[in-house]
C-alpha cells in the first residue's frame, strides 16, 4: 500500500489546494478538517506523515500535536509537520517540545510540499517538482509570480486552485458578515485568517492586507476595528 499522508486543516480551499499539489506523488491523501477526523484516521490506517494547521475552531494544531506525542501507539511513527500563517516566533516557541519535524510557512510553495512529503515518506524526488504548463487565460504581474514562487510554474494547477477559492469566497464573505453582525470576534479571527493564507496563495497582496487588518482587530476583539475593516474586504472580495 502507499504511503499514508494525513492533512489537518479546517479550510477546505487549503486542503484542495494541499491535495492538488500532492496529486501526482505515489502516496494515499487523507484531507481531514479538525483534530478528531485526524485521530480517527490515524486508527484506520498508520500515516508516514501528518501536517496540521495550527489555528483551528475547538481543539488546536498544538493540541493535536501534543496528544499525539502523548499517544505513540496512536501516531504510530508519524512525522509531525507544521504549515500554517501563524508560525510567530511565540507559535514555534510553543512548538518546541512538540517533536514537529518541519514548520512550513503559508502560503507554502508546491516544491516545499512536495519536498516535504518526499523527504517524510522516502520518495525520491526526481520528477516530482512541478513542471510549467501555458496558462488559458493572461494572468495580472502577482499571479504570474504567485504561478512561478507557489505553483512550480503549473498555471493549470493554480487555475484550478482560484477557480475553487473564488467559488468559497462566496461562502466566505457571508460566514464572516454574520460573524461580525455578532460579534464572534474568534470566528471572525479564524475566517479572516484563513482567507489571508488564501489570499496570499493567489498572489493578491492587497486582499492579504485587508485580510491581516481584520484578523488582527478580531484577535484583539476590537469591534470598531472590525467594524471599520471588514467592508473594504468584503469589496475586495466582491470583486474578484
Amino acid at each position: 500500500m502507499p504511503p499514508r499522508v494525513v492533512c489537518v486543516d479546517d479550510d477546505a480551499l487549503i486542503r484542495r489546494f494541499v491535495g492538488l499539489a500532492l496529486e501526482d506523488l505515489p502516496i494515499e491523501f487523507v484531507a481531514c478538517p479538525d483534530a478528531a477526523s485526524a485521530r480517527e484516521a490515524l486508527r484506520q490506517r498508520p500515516a508516514a506523515l501528518l501536517m496540521t494547521d495550527l489555528m483551528m475552531p475547538g481543539e488546536s494544531g498544538f493540541e493535536l500535536l501534543a496528544s499525539l506525542v502523548a499517544d505513540p501507539v496512536l501516531r504510530g511513527g508519524a512525522r509531525l509537520a507544521v504549515f500554517s500563517a501563524g508560525l510567530s516566533e511565540a507559535a514555534r516557541a510553543r512548538l518546541k517540545g512538540l517533536d514537529v519535524w518541519r514548520e512550513l510557512d503559508k502560503p507554502v510553495s508546491l516544491q516545499a510540499l512536495e519536498a516535504c512529503v518526499a523527504e517524510a515518506v522516502a520518495l525520491s524526488q526526481a520528477g516530482t517538482a512541478g513542471t510549467s504548463t501555458p496558462a488559458a487565460t493572461p494572468f495580472s504581474l502577482e499571479e504570474r509570480q504567485a504561478v512561478d514562487q507557489l505553483f512550480g510554474g503549473d498555471a493549470e494547477l493554480f487555475v484550478a486552485f482560484r477557480d475553487q477559492a473564488l467559488k468559497q469566497f462566496k461562502f466566505d464573505r457571508l460566514a464572516l458578515a454574520a460573524a461580525v453582525d455578532a460579534g464572534d470576534w474568534p470566528a471572525v479571527n479564524r475566517q479572516a485568517h484563513s482567507l489571508k493564507g488564501a489570499l496570499a496563495t493567489l498572489g493578491d497582496a492587497r486582499g492579504q492586507d485587508l485580510a491581516f487588518a481584520l484578523e488582527s482587530s478580531a484577535a484583539a476583539a476590537d469591534a470598531g476595528g472590525c467594524a471599520q475593516r471588514w467592508p473594504p474586504l468584503d469589496h475586495h472580495l466582491s470583486h474578484l
